[in-house]
């Protein structure tokens, strides 16, 4: 596609009217991912196209759409739907903003063979990948376009507060000090069903943070039956997704989800992405353009593997990107995004 600024905008009103589309033919249950005025939704995605550190958004706001158009009943409109999607996924993440140069180190480590997984699940058991990646190897990027090419839905972040924001959630916001908000809202079949949002890592429960008066200890003891505000976020979170793996397909960002499923015994695919340092470092500088300094860059990478590390360890008591607790295990600066979908769409259709 052309990348002018005409182009882009042509492009936001495609995406516009393609969430129009599966609006009308879905209805109000579903809510819209744009549900402000045409021109004010198509300057902010115009923007965000436009913004390397901002363009991931899109991606994440096609994923809602897409997770939407799939529920189509109507065979021939899904089909068309989906057609129309497949081909604005394709401009948006060929967009030079899309993703940061350099992805793969070594051309020739990208051509090797994957295990077949798919004999794992039965007939009656949803295929579920669960993925935890370090900050800067492109990890929700392999997540997102793995999603799309398995035609299964996506969640991380971007998506949860998506859900939580857009489809008429419920009011009875809770928030803890680590940054898990969650609420409730109301499903296409009508039930409430509770959606979280993925942990932020500013403050876990274990580590130090302000002293709570006896009145909010308290207060918090009553409401969370002696439990702190993210341990009880964390267990509700984790009944949230053993109730989704036996409802959908699925590939799910983070949250401990590949412990917790463990735990259930419930079948999954759970896989680790990572990257050497220096590459993670060059990637995080390029989706900021330049605005970080390398010094920053580093800083800021390190204190994120501790926070992952800390909050892994504290509620599955493992050790965090540990190669025994995965199937596989992927260096994205071996094979880039494409190459890390593909190994992965292998194993797991083989």
């Amino acid at each position: 596609m052309e990348y002018s600024k005409e182009g882009i905008r042509e492009l936001a009103e495609r995406i516009y009217d393609l969430d129009a589309e599966v609006y009308a033919q879905l209805g109000s249950s579903l809510g819209r991912v744009f549900n402000r005025d045409r021109e004010s939704c198509v300057k902010e995605l115009c923007e965000l196209m436009l913004e390397r550190k901002q363009a991931h958004l899109v991606r994440s706001e096609l994923a809602l759409i897409s997770n939407m158009a799939r529920t189509i009943q109507d065979v021939s409109m899904r089909k068309m739907i989906m057609s129309e999607y497949d081909r604005i996924l394709k401009d948006v993440t060929s967009l030079p903003t899309s993703f940061a140069e350099g992805d793969i180190l070594d051309q020739h480590m990208a051509e090797v063979n994957a295990l077949n997984l798919a004999n794992r699940f039965s007939g009656q058991d949803h295929k579920i990948i669960c993925i935890g990646r370090t900050y800067g190897s492109g990890g929700t990027e392999i997540g997102f376009a793995l999603a799309d090419s398995l035609k299964m839905n996506f969640y991380d972040v971007e998506i949860f507060n998506a859900v939580l924001n857009r489809l008429e959630a419920g009011k009875d916001l809770v928030e803890d000090t680590a940054g898990h908000p969650y609420k409730s809202r109301r499903g296409v079949d009508g039930n409430v069903q509770t959606v979280y949002t993925r942990p932020v890592y500013t403050q876990p429960a274990f580590a130090k943070g302000p002293e709570r008066t006896l009145k909010q200890r308290m207060k918090e003891f009553s409401r969370y039956h002696g439990l702190s505000k993210s341990d009880a976020v964390f267990f509700n979170q984790s009944d949230l997704i053993c109730d989704m793996a036996k409802k959908e397909d699925f590939i799910i960002m983070g949250r401990c989800a590949n412990v917790i499923l463990a735990n259930n015994r419930i079948p999954h695919i759970s896989i680790f992405i990572n990257a050497p340092f220096e590459q993670r470092v060059h990637r995080v500088m390029a989706v900021n353009e330049g605005k970080m300094t390398k010094k920053q860059a580093v800083h800021m990478l390190k204190k994120m593997d501790r926070d992952h590390v800390k909050y892994y360890k504290y509620y599955t008591r493992q050790q965090w990107g540990n190669s025994v607790h995965y199937d596989l295990c992927i260096n994205s600066a071996s094979y880039g995004i494409d190459g890390s979908v593909e190994l992965i769409r292998k194993m797991v259709q083989g």
